[in-house]
């Protein structure tokens, strides 16, 4: 399944944006299988390359060690055929990043609401930033922050809610079908 984009061809690269525990990786693993392509999470891939996990990163380089790390990565996964790369949540931060993004490939945005990424991510201990302060009031004040830039370089948004990998994927399928013969 590909498609041609007024931007790029969209066979070649699509990129998943979205807050952490939007479901990026989960979503990004089973939509490179089944498009036929290869599989990259950012901030796994950082790991890799780094031999530390990302809160070892936020706690020894801070949030602004960690970004620039991660834009690094972002340049060169961005530029590789046939993948699907789920982002970290706060990829969107950087401007260039988002011109990677969008200039690119084809951006879906897995979009949730605060409330229901606070279930998602309420018990996981590795996400720096919800270890300080009120962890749902720090989930609101970063979706205020970022929803408006997810949605400047979506192509396609989908809402997550509360559905299982297998509609949500099914949903994902049809709407870049669909968006790819819109743009064809």
């Amino acid at each position: 399944m590909g498609c041609y984009n007024s931007r790029v061809k969209t066979n070649r690269r699509v990129f998943l944006v979205g807050m952490m525990g939007a479901g990026k990786t989960t979503v990004g693993r089973q939509l490179a299988k089944r498009l036929g392509k290869t599989f990259y999470d950012a901030d796994r891939e950082i790991e890799a390359r780094t031999g530390v996990a990302v809160a070892v990163i936020f706690d020894i380089e801070g949030e602004a060690g960690f970004r620039k790390r991660e834009a690094e990565v972002l340049e060169h996964l961005t530029a590789l055929d046939d993948i699907v790369l789920a982002t970290g949540g706060g990829a969107v931060l950087d401007p260039r990043n988002r011109e990677h993004l969008k200039n690119r490939g084809f951006v879906i945005y897995l979009h949730a609401l605060p409330s229901v990424l606070w279930q998602r991510t309420r018990t996981d201990k590795s996400r720096p930033l919800l270890q300080d302060g009120d962890p749902r009031e720090r989930l609101e004040a970063l979706y205020a922050m970022r929803d408006p830039l997810y949605r400047e370089v979506a192509d396609l948004v989908i809402e997550t809610g509360r559905q299982g990998i297998g509609p949500l994927l099914a949903q994902a399928l049809a709407r870049f079908d669909e968006a790819c013969k819109l743009s064809a």
